[in-house]
């Protein structure tokens, strides 16, 4: 992973999750979502944001194909 990634903020993550801000945070604070603490701040490198997406969306296709098995 680039040092320099992209660095988002809770406001840019949430917008492109679509989700509220609060959501963002709270998923930080529980080890859900990959962020990290700068002073109070949470912070975000875009990359991580793209490998949780990758990643939910390939639980739920899991799910899904599980489900059609059965």
């Amino acid at each position: 992973m680039p040092i320099m990634d992209e660095i988002l903020e809770p406001k840019e993550v949430a917008a492109l999750l679509k989700v509220h801000q609060r959501t963002i945070v709270r998923w930080a604070e529980q080890g859900k979502l990959p962020g990290f603490k700068l002073g109070d701040l949470w912070r975000f490198r875009r990359e991580a944001i793209e490998d949780f997406i990758r990643q939910e969306e390939q639980k739920y296709s899991n799910k899904q194909s599980n489900a059609e098995d059965k």
